[in-house]
């Protein structure tokens, strides 16, 4: 299932348009879940979103009691949009995200609707890099997108060898991808790849979330949160742990 999380579905439509294509494209079903204050809200927000979205599916949890990981986990989610209302939230909603299966999407309600046809895939040194491969190539499968491979300029072969194993997976598979060197290294083609995504009119960046956080993250944010800061369109979030949910066979 593509899950989409929701505040204020006034301002989620684009977000909606894009999980429910992406759904679509995945031949997934599409259901919107919504947090409230307290379990006496939920049957008014359940009452309400019915109303303005009467052919979706929709779960309303009490934000108290319920954990964004056990409802994914509950509902079988394989693909998380989450509406982003507000910047200053989006350290607290990566915390949230921290442990889920799934690749998740935090959007912000000035992007335009999800175009898919470039994905943007920066390649850094660390292992945990290949884990976002499955999912550019479902990309590339489902939904005609061309993978603009952006390769880290390091001095080592490890983000190269990264690149090399990406490719034989995607070489399984007839979808179009490139691979270009970029001119950061690692620790910084992920904030190069938004330049690149603007200059190649991408519509998606696919990047690692952190695996641990050290003393400048926790007191300036995680890499991957100043990359979603700068973008101007959405960033897909890959967790580095190895029981991640297949999106697809």
């Amino acid at each position: 299932m593509v899950l989409a999380l929701i505040y204020n579905p006034d301002t989620a439509q684009t977000l909606l348009k894009s999980a429910a294509t992406l759904a679509t494209q995945l031949g997934k079903e599409f259901g919107v879940l919504s947090f409230v204050d307290s379990a006496e809200q939920i049957a008014s927000r359940e009452k309400e979103l019915k109303e303005l979205l009467p052919e979706t599916t929709i779960w309303v949890r009490d934000s108290k009691t319920t954990q964004l990981e056990a409802v994914c986990e509950e509902l079988d989610a394989s693909f998380l949009f989450i509406q982003l209302s507000d910047a200053s939230s989006i350290r607290s909603h990566l915390k949230a995200c921290r442990d889920l299966r799934i690749p998740y999407v935090l959007f912000k309600d000035a992007f335009a609707e999800m175009d898919l046809t470039k994905v943007i895939l920066p390649i850094g040194f660390l292992e945990e890099e290949l884990e976002k491969a499955q999912f550019a190539a479902a990309f590339g499968r489902f939904c005609g997108s061309e993978i603009k491979m952006l390769l880290a300029n390091d001095y080592g072969s490890k983000a190269a060898t990264n690149a090399e194993r990406m490719q034989s997976l995607f070489d399984k598979f007839d979808f179009k991808y490139t691979l270009e060197k970029a001119t950061k290294d690692s620790f910084k083609v992920e904030k190069e790849s938004v330049q690149v995504a603007e200059t190649m009119n991408a519509g998606l960046i696919i990047v690692s979330a952190s695996r641990d956080y050290g003393l400048d993250d926790i007191l300036f944010g995680p890499k991957e949160y100043h990359v979603l800061k700068k973008a101007a369109i959405p960033v897909l979030l890959v967790n580095p742990r190895g029981d991640l949910y297949a999106l697809c066979d």
